[in-house]
């Protein structure tokens, strides 16, 4: 019998194969509403514009419906989130050579110059700095999605003493005065809801392996 934390999110595996359902939108818009803003947000510091970024997030999102019917989720050949690196990875390398022209060995800007110290011009290829900002981006984006899935789930109130004692970082006495609580209800939801964060992050790192 699954526990409450089991039901907070589904497998990474289970939403994978929903997917190879190209008709399942509710499965689709998922995946995008869960991956959008770590790819977005990848291209941004990067060195993309806002438009370019949003055009990399489409680009990436098509592929991956592309992967989906041979897909096979196997974690022994590899995490989930080196996978979707790399399909990123290949569309911001495409974006970058249709804004430059190669002549002998070096990458020329067609029309403007194009600011990014992630993308290796001379090679055309992603250096050790991007798998560093995805790395980075990888654990916003863990933590971002687990606070999302517990607040769906958690005691409104909990929730809330949590967030401005936790996140915030008021003083627990301040919280209990401004919410007309008692100081041990803070201290007990700190508790409570930092307890389930932690298992769901833990749960969406097992996930992507």
């Amino acid at each position: 019998m699954a526990t409450e934390a089991d039901e907070l999110i589904p497998t990474r595996e289970s939403l994978l194969i929903r997917l190879k359902n190209l008709d399942d939108q509710t499965s689709w818009r998922e995946f995008f509403e869960t991956y959008w803003k770590l790819i977005y947000n990848m291209a941004r510091k990067s060195g993309f514009n806002d438009a370019a970024a949003q055009d990399i997030v489409q680009e990436t999102l098509v592929r991956v419906s592309h992967e989906m019917p041979g897909f096979i989720y196997d974690r022994a050949l590899g995490s989930f989130k080196s996978w979707l690196l790399q399909i990123t990875r290949s569309r911001m390398v495409d974006a970058w050579r249709r804004k430059h022209h190669k002549v002998g060995d070096q990458f020329v800007p067609r029309e403007e110059e194009f600011h990014t110290g992630v993308v290796d011009h001379s090679r055309g290829d992603a250096g050790a700095g991007f798998e560093a900002i995805w790395d980075e981006e990888w654990r916003t984006h863990l933590l971002d999605t687990a606070m999302e899935r517990v607040k769906k789930h958690a005691d409104a109130r909990q929730f809330q003493m949590f967030y401005l004692h936790v996140v915030r970082g008021v003083p627990a006495l301040e919280v209990a005065r401004r919410l007309g609580a008692k100081l041990p209800e803070i201290y007990f939801a700190k508790y409570k809801i930092s307890s389930r964060l932690k298992k769901e992050i833990k749960r969406l790192e097992n996930n992507s392996r």
